[in-house]
């Protein structure tokens, strides 16, 4: 659709209305006025023809302009040091309905990176100041925030956004976000995939001076658990060492969070250890402070404690600025459709020069989350019930967390074993120890896995060796 032109100059409405937006806006001030466009490259972008680098189809239009700055809303899923420049990049492009979740709080090791914060936003919810920054510098933003944890929102929450961005330091978030994502795919009666139910997913991750960015179109293209093999591993201290012999601080974190956390149980029984709970975060603290003073070690902090815990690696702002300016060019493709995304994954690397390389990504035909078929897990019926759960814990391709099991046997459903609500996890706890067969279990038969690296509970069938 053509822009409508002027036959005096040949200059369109469009444009006009664009320039009158400049002296509002100028690119990198991080300010803008009340009126006009936020940002004209993009808008030059979207109205005019003549780009020969478009796709054939796209057609440009003041439409399609009005429609990605007033009327798309984008969901943002983290506001730290990748979220930030997130929110900041997508501001400055012109979106102005963005939401942010977060449910963490700000830390005075969060400013050195996170630059929406200041030092007197300590304490304070990330989300929010981060809303409010970009909305007092920018008032022609709506940015919403949400201080919760993502998994507090149902499907309809979620179906509310066509884009989702994540700048999330924790995999199990991503897989809960993934799993959202294809739960909210809708079939034909005769198999076929519903296009409108689709939400692309652009997710960012950043690792030292490493980073990568894959783009995520459910039911088309390889979801994250399509890859999970690929996440190395969590690194792991000898138990040994942490016991008997500890030299590092690292040490006195693991030993109180391996063997004294379950010992005394300091917030009920059968409670885990959460990353984002405060209280478990300064308890352990506490205890790894008396324990290396008891063996004349320094440098335990709360600080470091987060990390063994999370198992964070520390962020570097440059690489984070990259790797978000990546992800809000993908999220551009994807609203006005003018350029091919990103097929499908892209590395990058400055830790000795600039190198980047992208790749496709194949789905996996048997994926835990998009295969739509059903898990077999090879066992012994002399395996008990807590070798099951350590398969599907350490085993790549699941990589879960504290996956709780229910079956039905003779027509009666029957819970084996549920981790995370206090009085069925002592009710359950004896079935650790028993065999699978015991259990009434057979080759064959079907179980439920319930786990908190997905919304939905997933169905696995138990092949007996």
């Amino acid at each position: 659709m053509a822009a409508a032109t002027n036959g005096v100059n040949g200059s369109s409405d469009v444009e006009r209305d664009i320039d009158a937006g400049e002296d509002d806006f100028q690119m990198g001030d991080f300010h803008g006025g009340s009126g006009g466009c936020l940002n004209k490259a993009v808008a030059n972008l979207v109205t005019r023809e003549g780009n020969r680098l478009t796709r054939p189809e796209f057609e440009p239009s003041k439409e399609l302009l009005d429609f990605m700055q007033n009327n798309l809303n984008i969901l943002i899923i983290g506001a730290g040091g990748l979220g930030c420049e997130l929110l900041k990049d997508l501001a400055l492009l012109g979106f102005r309905q963005l939401h942010v979740i977060d449910m963490d709080t700000i830390d005075l090791s969060n400013l050195n990176r996170q630059f929406l914060f200041r030092h007197s936003d300590i304490g304070k919810s990330k989300a929010e100041c981060a809303a409010r920054f970009i909305n007092e510098r920018i008032p022609q933003c709506n940015v919403q925030a949400y201080c919760n944890r993502i998994e507090e929102f149902d499907e309809e929450f979620y179906r509310r956004f066509p884009i989702i961005v994540c700048g999330l330091d924790s995999i199990q978030a991503r897989r809960w976000t993934n799993g959202m994502i294809i739960s909210m795919l809708r079939y034909d009666d005769d198999g076929t995939l519903d296009p409108t139910s689709m939400i692309p997913m652009v997710d960012g991750g950043t690792e030292g001076f490493k980073g990568n960015l894959r783009v995520i179109i459910p039911g088309m293209t390889a979801c994250l658990e399509c890859s999970m093999d690929l996440y190395p591993p969590a690194v792991n201290f000898p138990m040994c060492t942490i016991a008997h012999t500890p030299r590092l601080p690292e040490h006195c974190v693991e030993y109180v969070k391996v063997v004294m956390w379950p010992k005394m149980e300091p917030f009920g029984s059968g409670v885990a250890v959460d990353g984002d709970d405060p209280q478990h975060v300064q308890w352990i603290t506490s205890r790894a402070e008396e324990r290396a003073k008891e063996y004349g070690i320094q440098g335990v902090t709360y600080r470091l404690t987060l990390g063994v815990v999370k198992n964070i690696i520390p962020a570097v702002a440059s690489t984070n600025a990259i790797v978000a300016a990546l992800c809000a060019t993908e999220v551009l493709k994807l609203a006005s459709y003018m350029y091919p995304t990103l097929d499908n994954f892209l590395l990058f690397n400055d830790t000795d020069g600039i190198y980047s390389s992208s790749f496709q990504i194949q789905r996996n035909e048997n994926c835990l989350a998009c295969s739509r078929n059903i898990q077999k897990v090879e066992v012994k019926s002399s395996d008990t019930l807590q070798d099951l759960i350590d398969i599907l814990k350490d085993h790549p391709t699941y990589q879960m967390r504290s996956p709780g099991i229910t079956t039905t046997i003779d027509g009666k459903k029957k819970t084996l074993y549920i981790p995370n609500i206090p009085a069925l996890e002592v009710a359950t706890r004896e079935n650790l120890e028993k065999s699978l067969k015991s259990l009434g279990l057979t080759d064959e038969q079907q179980i439920i896995v319930a786990d908190a690296t997905s919304p939905d509970a997933r169905v696995f069938v138990l092949k007996f060796m």
